[in-house]
């Protein structure tokens, strides 16, 4: 069974077709749970469980229920695409959406990690944390962009010394620009139509993450171009 975060749009929308379709059972997750239906729809095998990976109670009641409606089956994988953007030069930038950004991005982050390694740490769970490029460069006007993503970053590296020698692994996912609805919602104007699609970056995360009985992908960057 695999969990997928942020699911309502985007990367994690397309990753979860494409996993329902191979006949996986997949529970998506978001805030919104009309968009989440409106994904669930493409097939059975979505389930749509809405959640604020902001608040604690709110993760931990997302993997409760998750529990329940899995029937026994063993969650083995967890992609948490979950995020937001904001952009614009540091002077220009809003002390309120600033906040926000670091909730989206950093808090979230933290609190699902938290849950999934007190619950998971020594089961042979896999958990993918999609970033961003900006997490390995800085880049004029996205300064806090970039540094929450640098946190998240700092974060999941810390953990995994944590779980060093257990069966639960975190794999860094740092995918270029794609064309999706991230980037009108940041209020960052710039032409996408070079930029790759949600489709093309899922498949080929999905591809780069198949693991071995000894071995797994560490670390993904996805570029574009």
């Amino acid at each position: 069974m695999i969990l997928i975060t942020g699911a309502s749009s985007g990367l994690g929308a397309a990753l979860a077709k494409r996993y329902a379709d191979q006949g996986e059972q997949v529970m998506i997750s978001g805030r919104n749970q009309a968009r989440l239906a409106g994904v669930a729809q493409a097939s059975t095998n979505l389930h749509p469980l809405a959640a604020d990976l902001c608040d604690e109670q709110g993760v931990a009641t997302l993997l409760d229920t998750l529990a329940t409606m899995s029937g026994g089956a063993a969650l083995d994988t967890v992609i948490h695409c979950a995020g937001s953007g904001y952009f614009g030069p540091i002077a220009e930038q809003q002390a309120d959406e600033i906040h926000k950004l670091m909730q989206n991005n950093v808090t979230s982050s933290i609190l699902l990690v938290r849950e999934l390694v007190k619950r998971y740490q020594d089961t042979p769970l896999h958990l993918v944390v999609v970033m961003s490029t900006a997490a390995q460069q800085p880049k004029a006007g996205e300064s806090t962009y970039c540094a929450a993503k640098w946190a998240v970053r700092g974060f999941i590296e810390s953990v995994r010394l944590e779980l060093k020698g257990k069966p639960m692994k975190i794999i860094a996912v740092y995918p270029g620009g794609m064309d999706t609805g991230f980037w009108p919602s940041s209020g960052k104007s710039l032409d996408t139509s070079s930029f790759m699609s949600a489709d093309e970056a899922a498949e080929m995360l999905q591809g780069a993450l198949k693991a071995t009985a000894h071995g797994h992908i560490a670390d993904i960057t996805i570029a574009r171009g």
